[in-house]
Formats: C-alpha cells, sequence, structure tokens
C-alpha cells in the first residue's frame, strides 16, 4: 500500500521497512526503527492523539503512515529527543523568569513592569 513519509526538522525522512530480497540497506547490523501508535505515544506524553499527529507534522516527533488501511507510527527514538527539546525548552523558560523576577532597583530604579 501507499507510504506517506514525514520529515524530520532535520531533512531525515523515515521508511521504517527494510529492503527487499537484495537487503536495500547500506549496513546490514543495523535495527529497524521500532514505531509506536499515535494512542500510545499520547499516553506517555500526557497528550491527545491529535497532538501527536500535529507534532509529526511540525517535524517534532518522526513519523509515518504505514500499512494497507494505513494508519500513522511514531518512531520510538523520537521521543527522546522531543523530550529533550521539552525539558530544554522549560530550563530556558524557568531561567527566563528568574532573570525577569530579579530586582536590580540600581539598575532598573524602584519600579517594574509587570506581565512581560
Amino acid at each position: 500500500g501507499a507510504r506517506r513519509v514525514i520529515h524530520s526538522a532535520a531533512g531525515v525522512g523515515v521508511s521504517g521497512l527494510r529492503g527487499g530480497k537484495n537487503g536495500g540497506m547500506s549496513d546490514p547490523s543495523s535495527i529497524a526503527p521500532r514505531f509506536l501508535a499515535p494512542a500510545q505515544v499520547a499516553e506517555l506524553l500526557s497528550i491527545e492523539v491529535d497532538e501527536v499527529i500535529e507534532l509529526v507534522y511540525q517535524g517534532r516527533l518522526r513519523g509515518s503512515q504505514l500499512g494497507s488501511p494505513s494508519r500513522w507510527r511514531i518512531e520510538e527514538s523520537s521521543l527522546s529527543g522531543y523530550l529533550a527539546e521539552q525539558s530544554e525548552e522549560a530550563r530556558r523558560m524557568a531561567l527566563w523568569r528568574q532573570a525577569n523576577e530579579a530586582s536590580f532597583p540600581e539598575v532598573w530604579g524602584g519600579t517594574r513592569i509587570q506581565g512581560i
């Protein structure tokens, strides 16, 4: 059946299928990626299935439509990259909040603008 491949932000497509009789893979020791159903990913990330598919379209998760009828499958290894990205984003926001909440009266004067 038809197969739809979504490219990640790095531009690497995901096929998830091994080659035919000739192998089709440059490194025979490489392991085919493991795929998860969107519902499994949604449960792991505590989000809705529609949000998982949106993350694939945004290139933040790698996934493909496989099989006949085609069903979305998410490459398991892309989850660790997504979680690392989320962790880094949270760390940056925490640092930004710390800097924003820091009081430097000698630099900023006695008033602060709230909510920026």
